[in-house]
């Protein structure tokens, strides 16, 4: 048997999909549409599985109450609204729950800041609950459940905290492995994701309001950064990165500690200071000087870098006095800047990469150089194998990380007879072959690092407000 639901002509209603557990609708058989109030509307995801994000106060009376939801976007449609005004909406589908009944119905997204409710319930809702035959008597209000609003205090920081987020990947490189993951992994926590094109990025440099530009459009709105500077554009990407911190947005790794990480020498310098484990390193500017830094070193062999170099490239093993000598001098004839270091014999051209996120190690891999090979980078055709790192790794490479200030780091170590050795923190490690070994959601684990150290960026800046 059909039950019978009566509603009066306001109620309070939940809608559950979108994180709102109390909002009080005006129930109006006139409208076919039902509404809800919406600012700073967002479309985004990809085809097949269209979404939009947007921001409400579900209050009237508490506009200190600001959250931002993610729905399914249904459709873009022309509604007509009471006072005879067409506006083009975007509609979500999201759960109505009222009267302890639960069932999905449409919804327009329209900014309803100076109406009386939030939100409009039409007849169309009303009818899509098969289960119920509903009447409205418009002669009372709130027949059903009083729902309250502090409902939302009993949600974790709901003040000013953005359940959903929206993230800036800065890349050059929007197919490749590492951007896909990392938009799949944060659209699939119901975050907005945005690629943007680091060097097509230009700013406006202003101390009153500092800004960003792509496009002819401003860039604004972001809850979080995650860079993937490639080697070639470090001081425009550098430059990017700074003025979002300028304008308060939280970037997973800082411009500072990215510039660290590229300058080769200066890492070292900091690796010395903090006493974390290298191979024995030298730095010299003269020709006159090359004996000496081979002197450094141990002699040969011994391995030449070049500061710029990445991927393997610019690194030369020297097998002989001589062949260091000439590579040396070759360098320091084109004016190059070069760091030597002694070759650790005893790792058999096999490294550990670590990946580090926040304050712990979360995947390694051992990489194999090819026969005759000692630079065992995969993109030089190094094989990798999963390994169980030491606990004496494990705090090298967290170590190592902090001391660049890096949150998320790809730290890679050589094993010797006096323990691990830092070669090289990289602040854009790739994710292909570090998932593909080791078979974890490295990318989802980036995103919930990034939630978390949002939300307490949230909450300290509310404790400075209230200071």
């Amino acid at each position: 048997m059909t039950k019978n639901l009566v509603l009066g002509w306001e109620e309070w209603v939940a809608l559950p999909g979108l994180g709102l557990p109390a909002v009080k609708a005006k129930v109006d058989t006139g409208a076919r549409t039902s509404s809800l109030h919406a600012f700073s509307i967002e479309p985004f995801g990809r085809q097949g599985r269209e979404r939009v994000r947007f921001g409400i106060h579900p209050i009237p009376e508490r506009p200190e109450i600001v959250l931002y939801c993610t729905a399914d976007l249904v459709d873009q449609r022309e509604i007509t609204s009471s006072n005879g005004e067409t506006e083009l909406r975007y509609v979500i589908s999201t759960p109505l729950r009222i009267a302890g009944q639960e069932w999905p119905i449409e919804i327009s997204l329209s900014n309803r800041e100076t109406m009386q409710y939030r939100m409009l319930l039409g007849r169309s809702a009303l009818s899509e609950n098969m289960g119920e035959n509903i009447t409205v008597d418009p002669n009372v209000g709130c027949i059903q459940e009083a729902l309250s609003d502090t409902l939302y205090d009993d949600i974790p920081k709901a003040v000013e905290d953005r359940r959903n987020l929206k993230i800036a990947i800065l890349s050059r490189e929007p197919d490749n492995y590492t951007t896909r993951r990392l938009v799949q992994a944060a659209e699939a926590r119901d975050h907005m994701v945005e690629i943007i094109n680091t060097t097509r990025c230009y700013m406006n440099i202003a101390s009153a309001a500092p800004e960003v530009h792509l496009d002819g459009r401003k860039l604004i709105g972001f809850d979080a950064i995650i860079p993937r500077i490639g080697a070639t554009v470090t001081f425009y990407g550098m430059a990017v990165v700074r003025q979002f911190e300028m304008m308060g947005v939280y970037c997973l790794n800082s411009s500072a500690a990215i510039g660290c990480s590229r300058d080769k020498l200066f890492a070292h310098q900091l690796f010395a200071r903090h006493g974390i484990g290298m191979p024995v390193t030298g730095f010299a500017r003269s020709p006159k000087d090359t004996d000496e830094l081979i002197k450094f070193v141990g002699g040969a062999p011994m391995v030449i870098k070049l500061l710029e170099g990445t991927q393997g490239r610019g690194v030369v093993l020297a097998e002989t006095k001589k062949a260091a000598e000439s590579v040396v001098g070759a360098f320091q004839g084109l004016k190059a800047n070069i760091l030597v270091q002694e070759f650790i014999k005893e790792a058999g051209g096999a490294d550990i990469r670590c990946f580090v996120i926040g304050s712990r190690v979360v995947a390694a891999m051992m990489r194999q150089a090819e026969e005759g090979e000692y630079r065992s980078n995969l993109h030089r055709g190094g094989k990798a194998s999963r390994i169980r790192i030491t606990k004496e790794e494990r705090a090298t490479a967290v170590k190592a990380a902090r001391a660049l200030g890096l949150n998320v780091a790809g730290v890679d170590l050589l094993r010797s007879d006096t323990g691990p050795k830092v070669l090289e923190v990289n602040s854009s490690p790739g994710l292909e072959g570090i998932e593909t070994i080791t078979g974890k959601d490295i990318a989802g684990l980036i995103i919930e690092h990034v939630e978390r150290r949002v939300r307490h960026v949230r909450t300290d800046q509310r404790k400075k407000r209230s200071r």
